[in-house]
């Protein structure tokens, strides 16, 4: 399935910081995966604005209670106790669901056999090995498939000015979404 392949300005990244170069190349990744038809899934993230915003407004209503401290003890007891319950849940959905994941999808419009994806990245300190993984939104699905895993130096996809070589990015990448779902042709 070939896309209309990488846009034409180009993406540069200073060499020297892991965080810039992994950001290039998530961002990418992200065009890459939406350009095959998957849209992206908002859902956790607003979920977790959500829960923020909650949190904002709990410290909010305790900062500006009307009434001064003595008076309003336990009503401060109880924002701190809902804020700490609030960024506890907080923190258990960025543990247990987002991990390291850079894209969460809905299954690609039309398609009856197939899950949406978690697209996964690492990029490890002091190290040029890019990890990219992709697997199931759903993984109990009796469509979902086998997670596939992509690792790669980042030299491989940077010139020495720090340019992303996109064409090659996108077709690795590519080849990886193919990997998953099993349509890859061997050349």
């Amino acid at each position: 399935m070939a896309t209309g392949g990488p846009a034409k300005n180009h993406k540069k990244a200073n060499l020297l910081d892991p965080h810039s170069i992994k950001h290039i190349l998530d961002e990418s990744v992200t065009e890459v995966v939406t350009s095959r038809g998957y849209v992206e899934d908002v859902r956790l993230s607003n979920l977790r604005l959500l829960i923020g915003s909650i949190i904002i407004a709990i410290a909010l209503a305790a900062q500006f209670y009307p009434k001064k401290f003595p008076e309003n003890r336990d009503f401060l007891v109880a924002c701190i106790g809902l804020y700490i319950v609030f960024n506890g849940l907080l923190q258990f959905i960025s543990y247990t669901k987002e991990k390291n994941a850079i894209l969460f999808t809905y299954p690609p419009p039309g398609s009856f056999n197939s899950t949406g994806l978690i697209v996964s990245s690492k990029l490890p300190r002091f190290s040029d090995m890019y990890t990219l993984t992709i697997a199931s939104a759903d993984p109990k699905s009796i469509s979902a498939n086998k997670p596939v895993h992509l690792t790669k130096s980042v030299t491989k996809w940077f010139t020495k000015d720090g340019v992303l070589v996109e064409g090659s990015f996108w077709k690795d990448v590519e080849r990886l979404i193919d990997d998953y779902n099993g349509e890859r042709k061997n050349k």
